[in-house]
């Protein structure tokens, strides 16, 4: 892959290299016994308040590492800028404050931007008062064969930032921030959940068939088993095993992965967690989702408010709740209630929208497309969806009033789905009904369509309790509340095209 950005040149690396190579000669074997004893945030907090005569007094020797962003020389002495854990932090160099000023010399004409040094110093003010580092000795840890990009016209490119994700890092401290809060808020979910005596578990990535979810699955081998094996699509039909297994409360934050596209919302690798209670319904489900999201929001923003693009959430006020049929209503111009109940009607409804359709598809199949091309994109403030066809709901309890709808919601913020949840289909025999829907769909072609999962099916006839699951879609929660533009933005290493893709 030939990636090029500014500072970065084939001329400039074979210099590094024949400076790696001399120095070598010297005796450098990328050492690692030096071990820091002080971070720049501590040193900061510690001593940034004292002046001049009080950090002398004191005397603090510290021991830290860092990269090499900044380097000037002044006189005899080099000012050099370490970068580490998104802070920087000067070091002032001069030959007669050195234990060994001659292994300096020698090595200080070796030393590149982006070298990571391990430097033994004294803490002291410059008369302008910055916090400084007098170094006493440096050690080189690391030879850095390529250069940074250039701070202000280097890495900029989108595309780049996400491929050379270390580059991005180093080079935009709010990047670091955002990781940083992404592991804040997963740490919030999990002690949200245990505090309200879930039990965490861990279900197989790797299946004989994948379930829980409609999804085309990466498909692989096993050689000793001599068949085709899935990367998960979803962890739902091994929980709800645990729930038939006696378990009352259980979550999971897993890896799924679906053979799709990619886009601001889709990576074919993602986070999600699921969550399953015994003896609940999907409005319980609903009450859970507000009590996480005011909690967690609370924990990160310290308070109920975030702030998304051009718009304001207020996560400690009651969500709108709307029926499909109604959100349809609300913001499909021209649609009355009447029309959704008459297939001919949705047709000519469906013609008018160009939006393609299947002439085989029922009623609440073309309500659902409606809803996905014209509703979703405005579900812009916290929105519950209800009453969800069961013909797009193979896992979920059918209403007691009305046997076209499922008792399921979605939750929408920002105009991206967050969230889905319902009651658990536990009717052994109306399940293996939906799955030989679902297997009639695959063999005419679906490549989303769901397996028949026999052993599910087992599981179920041994009796699953009255349940209710729900499952959160981690990297879009994490974007919306990091007010980012897209989950590759919150994905450390999102899956990308290749150079011959482009």
């Amino acid at each position: 892959m030939n990636i090029k950005y500014e500072n970065n040149n084939k001329n400039e690396y074979h210099t590094r290299l024949n400076k790696l190579i001399e120095i070598k000669k010297n005796g450098f074997l990328f050492p690692n016994t030096f071990k820091p004893n002080y971070s720049y945030k501590d040193i900061y907090l510690k001593y940034s308040h004292m002046n001049k005569e009080e950090l002398k007094k004191i005397n603090i020797t510290v021991k830290i590492a860092g990269r090499i962003i900044q380097r000037r020389i002044i006189g005899k002495a080099t000012f050099i800028n370490l970068y580490n854990e998104n802070e920087i932090i000067q070091i002032y160099i001069k030959s007669n404050n050195l234990l060994n000023p001659d292994n300096y010399f020698i090595y200080i004409q070796e030393w590149d931007l982006g070298d990571i040094l391990g430097i033994t110093g004294k803490i002291f003010k410059t008369n302008t008062g910055q916090l400084s580092i007098n170094c006493i000795n440096i050690e080189l840890l690391t030879k850095s064969l390529r250069s940074l990009p250039n701070k202000f016209h280097g890495l900029i490119d989108q595309e780049l930032r996400y491929r050379l994700r270390y580059l991005d890092l180093i080079m935009n401290q709010n990047v670091k921030n955002i990781f940083t809060t992404r592991s804040n808020i997963i740490k919030n979910i999990r002690n949200f959940m245990h505090n309200n005596h879930f039990i965490e578990v861990e279900t197989p990535i790797l299946q004989t068939i994948p379930g829980g979810a409609s999804a085309r699955p990466f498909i692989t081998f096993h050689n000793t088993l001599n068949k085709n094996m899935y990367l998960r699509i979803a962890p739902e039909l091994y929980l709800k095993r645990l729930i038939v297994g006696g378990f009352q409360k259980i979550f999971e934050i897993n890896k799924n992965f679906r053979n799709e596209g990619m886009s601001t919302k889709h990576n074919p690798e993602f986070t999600m967690m699921e969550v399953y209670i015994a003896y609940a319904d999907y409005k319980d489900m609903m009450k859970l989702i507000q009590n996480l999201l005011k909690k967690i929001n609370h924990e990160i923003n310290q308070n109920h408010i975030t702030k998304y693009k051009n718009h304001i959430f207020d996560f400690s006020k009651n969500y709108e709740e709307l029926t499909m049929k109604e959100s349809i209503i609300k913001y499909v111009p021209n649609i009355k209630k009447e029309d959704l109940y008459d297939i001919n009607k949705i047709t000519k409804i469906m013609n008018k929208l160009k939006i393609k359709y299947d002439i085989n598809w029922k009623i609440g199949k073309l309500i659902n497309e409606i809803f996905e091309k014209y509703v979703e994109k405005n579900l812009i403030q916290p929105t519950f969806i209800t009453e969800y066809p069961i013909e797009v709901s193979p896992l979920s309890r059918r209403n007691n009033l009305d046997k076209n709808i499922a008792d399921r919601f979605e939750f929408f913020i920002g105009g991206y789905e967050i969230a889905n949840g319902f009651s658990e289909l536990n009717d052994s025999e109306d399940q293996k009904i939906r799955f030989n829907k679902q297997l009639i769909k695959q063999q005419a072609g679906d490549q989303e369509a769901m397996f028949y999962d026999k052993e599910y099916i087992t599981a179920l006839e041994h009796g699953l309790p009255p349940t209710a699951g729900l499952g959160i879609g981690i990297d879009r929660l994490i974007m919306i509340l990091t007010n980012q533009n897209s989950i590759r933005d919150v994905i450390l290493f999102p899956t990308m095209k290749t150079n011959q893709q482009k």
